[in-house]
C-alpha cells in the first residue's frame, strides 16, 4: 500500500518518485571517471546525474547545482574528495545541496559516507586518513572489536634446488622475497643469494606479496629449501604499541618456533635477518639496510611534532637493543656503521648487476628518469619534492618529459592533485633497463635517506648522468660535478637539470665516469664474497 501511494506523494511535492544518483566529479578527471564508473556498478539500473567539473565560487555553484537538481529526488551524491585545488569549490557546493546525503570518494577511492552522526569518522576521512585506519583502536582498549589483525602462523615449502655436500647451512629470514624485483632491497636479496650461494646452501624464509609461481621458482633455483608466509594484515593502529608498528607486523611466536624447527631439521645453526624489524627472531646476523632511527630523526627535523616524536622514541629504543643483542651487524656504508656506534659491523654496501645493466648510447632528448617504489615514504616525500618544488621550474625547457617507476600500487601511497600530460606513471615494471634507455638524465630528489641508494648505482651502470640531493647518494661515494651533479634545494635542482639537459657533453661524462666507478666498487660477485666470508666467521 505505502509502495503504491510513493509516487503520488513525491509528485504532490513536486519531486520524481525515482531518487537518482548524483556524481559530482570535483577532482582529478581520471579519477572522476573511475568514481563514475564505481557508482554505476553499485546502483546499476539508477539514473545517474553528471555533474563536470566546473569554476566558481563556492555559493554560485551550489545554486547552480540546486537548480540543475530541482525536482529531483537525490538518493546519493557521490563527490570526489581528493584534495585537488581545482575541485575545491565544487565539493564545497555539493555539501550545501545534499548535506546527508554525500558519499565522499578519496584519491584511492576508497568511499565514506558524511554523516553528522559519524563526525569523527568522516572528518577524519575528509583529512585524508585511509578508511582501514579511521574506526581501528588498540586491542589493549576494544579487545573484541569486529577488525582484527591476521597474521601468519606457519611457513609453507616453496620447493628448493636441495642441500649440497660439505657446503654449510645458512637460513635467511626477511619480510620480502627476492623476486619479484620491484624495490632496493628485493633487488639486494637477489644479488647476493645469487652469488653467495655458489658457496653455501641457503634456507629463505620470506613473507608472500604478490608473488607468482614463477617468483618462487626463480628463488627455489637458487636457495636450498625455500618457504613462505602469508601476507600479514596488521590493523593496530600505528601509534598503539611500544614496539615499532613494522615490528609487530612481522612476527609471531608460532612462525618463530616453525622456523627454529625447520632450521633444526636441516642441521642449520646459523640465522640472519634482513631489515632491523626481523630482529625479534633473534638472529646471529642482523642486516641493517638502514640505519632506521637516524631515519625516523632526520623525519622529525623536517616534521617536528607529537607523532614523528614517537616513531623516533619507538625506533631509536628497539634498534639500540638489537644491535646489542646480534652477534654481528652488517651495514650499508661507513657513514651507517659509524651511525650504528659499532665499530666492528661489517660493511656490505649495495650493488648493481654490471652485466645486466650495461651502459646504452644517450638518447639526445629531454625525458627524466625518477625511480623508486612509493612504498617506501622517503621515496614518496622524494618525488613530492620533485613534483611540486623542481617541476615547475622547468616549465620553460621545450620538450621536457619525466617517467616515474612508482612499484607496486603507487595510488596507495600517493596520487598527485593535479594530472600533467608529460609525466607518465608506471607501477611495478619487471625490467626497468627499458626506462633508463630511454632516458637523457635520473633524478633522485630524495630528502631523507639512510643505507644507500641502489637506484643510482643502476643508473651509474646503464650509463646515465644523475642529478641527485646529497641524501641521495650518501655513502657511494660519489663525487660533484665529476660523476654526479649535487643539488640541494629546487632552484640548485631545476638549474642543474636544464644545464645537463642543454649540454650533451657534460651529460656524458659525467655518466662515462658514474659507470667507472661502479664498475670499480659495486660489483655483486665481489660484494657476495664478503658476506660469505663473514658467515666463514660467525660459524667457526
Amino acid at each position: 500500500m505505502i509502495q503504491r501511494l510513493k509516487p503520488l506523494l513525491f509528485s504532490l511535492l513536486g519531486l520524481d518518485p525515482e531518487a537518482v544518483v548524483v556524481v559530482v566529479r570535483s577532482g582529478d578527471p581520471a579519477r572522476a571517471e573511475k568514481m563514475a564508473s564505481i557508482m554505476r556498478e553499485l546502483v546499476p539500473g539508477r539514473r545517474i546525474v553528471d555533474i563536470p567539473l566546473e569554476s566558481g565560487d563556492t555559493i554560485d555553484l551550489a545554486l547552480r547545482l540546486l537548480r540543475r537538481l530541482r525536482g529531483l529526488r537525490v538518493a546519493l551524491m557521490a563527490t570526489l574528495c581528493d584534495g585537488t585545488p581545482e575541485g575545491a569549490a565544487l565539493r564545497r557546493a555539493a555539501f550545501l545541496a545534499s548535506p546527508g546525503k554525500v558519499l565522499a570518494f578519496n584519491s584511492a577511492l576508497e568511499r565514506q559516507h558524511i554523516r553528522p552522526s559519524e563526525w569523527i569518522a568522516s572528518w577524519l576521512f575528509l583529512r585524508g586518513v585511509p578508511r582501514a585506519r579511521i574506526f581501528l583502536r588498540p586491542r589493549c582498549l576494544v579487545p573484541r572489536q569486529r577488525e582484527r589483525s591476521v597474521l601468519p602462523r606457519q611457513w609453507l615449502p616453496r620447493g628448493g634446488s636441495g642441500f649440497r655436500q660439505g657446503l654449510p647451512r645458512i637460513a635467511i629470514v626477511s619480510p620480502y622475497f627476492p623476486w619479484p624485483r620491484s624495490h632496493g632491497g628485493a633487488v639486494r636479496l637477489e644479488g647476493l643469494l645469487r652469488h653467495a650461494s655458489r658457496e653455501a646452501d641457503i634456507i629463505f624464509f620470506g613473507f608472500e606479496d604478490s608473488q607468482t609461481e614463477a617468483d618462487f621458482a626463480s628463488t627455489a633455483a637458487i636457495c636450498a629449501r625455500v618457504y613462505s608466509a602469508a601476507k600479514p594484515r596488521y590493523l593496530e593502529p600505528r601509534w598503539s604499541t611500544i614496539l615499532p608498528p613494522e615490528a609487530c607486523e612481522f612476527w609471531n611466536p608460532d612462525l618463530d618456533a616453525a622456523l627454529r624447527r625447520e632450521m633444526s631439521a636441516a642441521g642449520c645453526t646459523l640465522l640472519q635477518a634482513e631489515y632491523t624489524q626481523m630482529a625479534r627472531y633473534r638472529p646471529d646476523i642482523l642486516v641493517e639496510h638502514d640505519i632506521t632511527a637516524d631515519l625516523m630523526a632526520q623525519v622529525h627535523r623536517l616534521r617536528p611534532g607529537l607523532s614523528t616524536w614517537w616513531d623516533l622514541w619507538r625506533w631509536r629504543r628497539f634498534e639500540r637493543a638489537a644491535l646489542r643483542r646480534a652477534r654481528r651487524v652488517v651495514v650499508m656504508s661507513e657513514k651507517d656503521r659509524a651511525l650504528s656506534g659499532l665499530p666492528g659491523a661489517a660493511v656490505i654496501p649495495n650493488g648493481v648487476d654490471l652485466e645486466r645493466f650495461s651502459p646504452a648510447p644517450d638518447p639526445a632528448n629531454r625525458r627524466l628518469l625518477f625511480v623508486g617504489s612509493f612504498r617506501h615514504f622517503p621515496n614518496v616525500r622524494a618525488w613530492r619534492f620533485f613534483l611540486e618544488q623542481v617541476w615547475p621550474l622547468l616549465d620553460g625547457i621545450d620538450g621536457i618529459e619525466a617517467t616515474v617507476i612508482a612499484g607496486p600500487e603507487p595510488e596507495l601511497y600517493y596520487q598527485p592533485a593535479r594530472s600533467d600530460p608529460r609525466i607518465t606513471q608506471h607501477a611495478y615494471v619487471a625490467d626497468v633497463r627499458p626506462h633508463y634507455e630511454q632516458a637523457a638524465l635520473v633524478v633522485i630528489p630524495t630528502l631523507e635517506s639512510a643505507g644507500t641508494n641502489l637506484k643510482a648505482l643502476e643508473a651509474a651502470a646503464m650509463g646515465r648522468a644523475i642529478v641527485s640531493t646529497p641524501s641521495g647518494v650518501a655513502g657511494l661515494g660519489f663525487t660533484h660535478a665529476e660523476n654526479v651533479w649535487l643539488a640541494g634545494s629546487p632552484e640548485a635542482f631545476a638549474e642543474a637539470v636544464r644545464r645537463l639537459l642543454l649540454d650533451p657533453a657534460l651529460r656524458c661524462g659525467l655518466a662515462s665516469s658514474a659507470r667507472a666507478h661502479v664498475e670499480r666498487f659495486y660489483g655483486w660477485p665481489a660484494l657476495a664474497q664478503l658476506q660469505v666470508d663473514l658467515w666463514k666467521e660467525v660459524s667457526r
